[in-house]
């Protein structure tokens, strides 16, 4: 893995980390209210999650992508995936109240098992994350012509960040926490989904344009 698909991979870690949901508020509530070693082990259920859906979407997605890896119509999907998860990010309106109710609670007791269990269902109850990575993944693999060692490298990288970036949170819990306001997080929601529609069209331009009017590497290695 090159160094701009090193700085990359550490971007998406640590945009991840900052996507406002139910997982983000939970774990800021959780350190706050339970301490840092407990909020570890949530989190740690929740990378668990990720990973889980990285392997269905790379597995399930592979044999597609060995066949059409060099269609330029891989692009133009994964680029759809992306542009409806920033609009659907976009346009949802929640407000911090709404993020924060979830039907799962941490256990009072601190059963490091248990609440590792719960950040991994919490995480995977959320359809959105499954077509974020699937997205993804369809975009990236195909750059990184198809190696199976380099994909590793790639996508450890995104979740090392992302674990990283969330220490980081679980440690400021309390100066975060006071800083989202619904204000706040309306507009932090609204980067975060134009980011990715903005990466999706890049995608889908690159899936209908020829290489000789449009250089996907120019883009990536930002």
């Amino acid at each position: 893995m090159n160094f701009y698909e090193l700085k990359n991979a550490i971007f998406l870690g640590i945009f991840l980390s900052f996507m406002i949901g139910p997982v983000f508020f939970m774990l800021l509530q959780t350190s706050i209210l339970r301490g840092a070693k407990v909020a570890l082990a949530f989190n740690t259920g929740v990378i668990l999650g990720d990973i889980t859906f990285i392997l269905i979407s790379y597995y399930g997605s592979r044999p597609i992508l060995e066949k059409i890896k060099d269609d330029p119509r891989l692009f133009l999907l994964g680029g759809i995936i992306l542009i409806l998860y920033g609009l659907v990010t976009v346009f949802t309106q929640n407000k911090k109240n709404d993020l924060e109710k979830t039907s799962i609670t941490i256990p009072e007791k601190n059963n490091y098992f248990r609440l590792i269990l719960h950040g991994f269902f919490l995480n995977c109850i959320n359809v959105g994350v499954l077509a974020f990575w699937l997205g993804l993944i369809v975009v990236v693999i195909p750059t990184l012509e198809m190696n199976p060692t380099q994909i590793f490298w790639y996508f450890a990288t995104i979740v090392s960040s992302y674990f990283v970036t969330d220490v980081v949170k679980i440690i400021l819990a309390k100066q975060l926490k006071s800083k989202l306001t619904s204000k706040n997080i309306l507009v932090i929601k609204k980067i975060m989904g134009i980011v990715l529609i903005l990466f999706g069209t890049v995608m889908v331009l690159k899936g209908v344009l020829s290489k000789e009017h449009f250089n996907i590497g120019k883009f990536l290695h930002f």
